[in-house]
């Protein structure tokens, strides 16, 4: 035998070796990290897999979700609650089908006390859980924030459950791509619910689907309209958000966009804290708004329809037509920054911040003037957006860029709007980094290079806080923080009327001493520098007798505008507007309103004061 065929059939074990070495870890990782996953049918004792619920306003909204079911199996799941030591049935509802969901809603909920409950079907499968309070007795309300639930690890969830289950939280929040399997939701759902369903059994969840659940890569809603990321098949769109959705509380308007697409936009009040809960992509303009050949005139360069490798102007991408959330959820939102029943604080609950948060993108970094997928184009909606927020000072929780940060939003001036908690993904498949050519100008003293006030790759103004980039130098010995992923955790402490937010990591335990929250984090805000802007002129003091604690609402004159509205802490208050004028002043306590109109603003900060007297009742402080 020849050298050159001995050296031919050595490279040839060489290379047959090294294919079953590729193949051998290929099959390992896949076993252990994506075992059988697609799971439609189990037996009849295991058929429920999770349960989702809500309660807000004396009602409950509880989704059990079941595995298929054979045709001849009965159709009827039961809840029942545990009472004095028994249990009883308190309702029967109808599986939807092909969901398999079984929705229930039960008005006349008693919150004041926790209930032991168990879901059945058939004669075999029981589903047991509990019901918590409403912890408005609590002096903080704790929220779990997640996002983007990759799927290149299908396997469980272990050290979130467990950290989950060490802090306690009162809510939990999935806020968007929880699965990544475009066309097989159902499916997908279902191990979403294996992975989490321990800690959603007992305790409120807010679920709300993003692009990759309704099937979309990324989503311009466009109100169902047909177009380039606009929404594929309507049908299996609604069937995600029944699976999804079904739990909340009933939407704010439940009427239908175009070509039959249901909606979920609505609140929900917990703990004396009032959430909103969002559509962001429903309403978002198609990109197809703008003049792509004026703009490649005007000098601006595309990669991909979506992607501008080249940006002389932000301001050449925007459009004083441009729509984010839509004039529907802009009401709402108006409404629900004005109403402040049970609530002493605000927080939105949606799925993506109104900026653009990265420069750098994917495995090869590559650098990107602006994105579109991001929620600060159009700028122009994005600004509505942040002006109709800030009136109910209402902190920005949400997702979606795999990217954790904390900013302070800006419109008109850096910091007039509100604070934006991005949480990072649970497991990231596409890696962004926070990476500006320059280093903002005042930076703040702290290890992160790239904090302080600048304009993102839109030109919108921000104040980034903090923000936890990649870092894959990290791989070889921590998988989750070469990936930047994690969970957030926000406490809203209501004496004080201050934010807490908190950025753990995945892969260390919360009560071991070692494990440490990302650099930058926590950050504790007041609840009144969600709305920063600078006041310009003063009312007189409100000094408050008869009441404790009431909501003060300041309207423009003679338009009727409303200014902000706020729950004070206290019995003294003094407002503050934006331009001299004449105000009205509403203050409220429960069934109580008093209203003063003509007040007039003053420049100086001693404006005067007033008498603020509620009448005598038997019933209050």
């Amino acid at each position: 035998m020849s050298r050159t065929t001995r050296r031919i059939m050595l490279l040839a074990v060489i290379t047959l070796l090294a294919a079953v070495f590729i193949f051998g870890l290929g099959f390992l990782r896949r076993t252990f990290l994506s075992p059988n996953w697609k799971i439609r049918r189990v037996p009849p004792s295991e058929v429920i897999n999770f349960v989702l619920y809500t309660v807000d306003q004396d009602v409950l909204n509880l989704t059990a979700h079941l595995y298929q079911l054979d045709p001849e199996a009965d159709r009827t799941v039961r809840l029942e609650i545990k009472e004095n030591g028994r249990w009883r049935e308190i309702a029967a509802t109808e599986i939807m089908e092909p969901e398999f969901i079984a929705p229930f809603q039960i008005r006349e909920w008693d919150d004041s006390r926790e209930y032991h409950y168990r879901v059945r079907h058939g004669d075999q499968a029981v589903y047991p859980g509990l019901i918590r309070a409403n912890p408005v007795e609590k002096d903080q309300l704790v929220v779990a924030a997640f996002t983007c639930n990759g799927n290149s690890d299908r396997g469980p969830r272990p050290d979130v459950i467990a950290n989950i289950k060490a802090l306690d939280p009162d809510l939990l929040f999935f806020s968007g791509d929880q699965v990544y399997d475009h066309q097989t939701h159902f499916v997908s759902f279902h191990l979403f619910g294996r992975q989490f369903g321990e800690i959603t059994r007992d305790r409120p969840t807010v679920v709300i689907p993003d692009d990759h659940d309704v099937g979309n890569p990324n989503l311009w809603g466009a109100g169902g309209r047909i177009g380039f990321g606009g929404y594929n098949d309507p049908e299996y769109v609604n069937q995600v958000q029944n699976q999804q959705t079904s739990h909340l509380p009933d939407p704010y308007d439940p009427t239908p966009i175009q070509r039959g697409i249901t909606t979920y936009y609505t609140s929900l009040t917990w703990g004396k804290i009032g959430f909103a809960i969002l559509e962001d992509r429903k309403w978002k303009s198609q990109i197809d708004l703008l003049d792509r050949a004026a703009l490649e005139e005007a000098g601006v360069v595309f990669s991909r329809p979506d992607h501008v490798e080249k940006l002389p102007d932000p301001e050449l991408l925007d459009h004083p037509e441009g729509t984010l959330l839509g004039d529907r959820q802009l009401e709402f939102l108006e409404d629900w920054a004005a109403n402040w029943e049970d609530q002493e604080m605000k927080a939105v609950l949606h799925q993506a911040p109104l900026a653009g948060t990265a420069h750098l993108h994917g495995p090869s970094r590559v650098k990107l003037a602006a994105d579109l997928d991001a929620n600060g184009w159009p700028q122009s909606g994005r600004d509505r957006a942040l002006r109709a927020i800030r009136k109910g000072f209402a902190v920005m929780i949400n997702g979606d860029t795999h990217l954790a940060t904390f900013l302070h939003q800006g419109i008109d001036q850096h910091g007039d709007a509100g604070y934006s908690f991005s949480v990072p993904a649970v497991v990231s498949i596409y890696r962004r980094w926070w990476s500006p050519d320059q280093t903002p100008p005042n930076k703040p003293t702290g290890e992160l290079a790239y904090t302080g006030q600048t304009r993102d790759p839109f030109g919108n103004l921000v104040n980034m806080i903090a923000y936890a980039n990649p870092n894959p130098t990290r791989l070889e010995y921590d998988r989750w923080k070469a990936q930047g992923a994690g969970f957030g955790i926000i406490r809203f402490h209501k004496p004080e009327r201050t934010i807490t937010m908190e950025l753990w990591p995945r892969g260390c335990l919360v009560t071991d001493p070692s494990c440490a929250q990302y650099p930058g984090w926590p950050i504790t805000i007041n609840q009144r520098d969600n709305y920063g802007r600078a006041p310009e002129a003063y009312l007189p003091t409100l000094r408050i007798s008869g009441r404790k604690d009431p909501v003060v609402q300041v309207r423009s004159e003679p338009e009727g505008e409303i200014i902000y509205t706020l729950r004070i802490k206290g019995t003294q208050f003094q407002p503050w507007v934006f331009e001299e004028g004449t105000y009205t002043i509403q203050v409220a306590s429960g069934e109580d309103v008093l209203v003063f109109r003509g007040m007039k603003a003053s420049t100086a900060a001693e404006a005067g004061g007033m008498m603020v007297e509620f009448p005598e009742r038997k019933d209050q402080p």
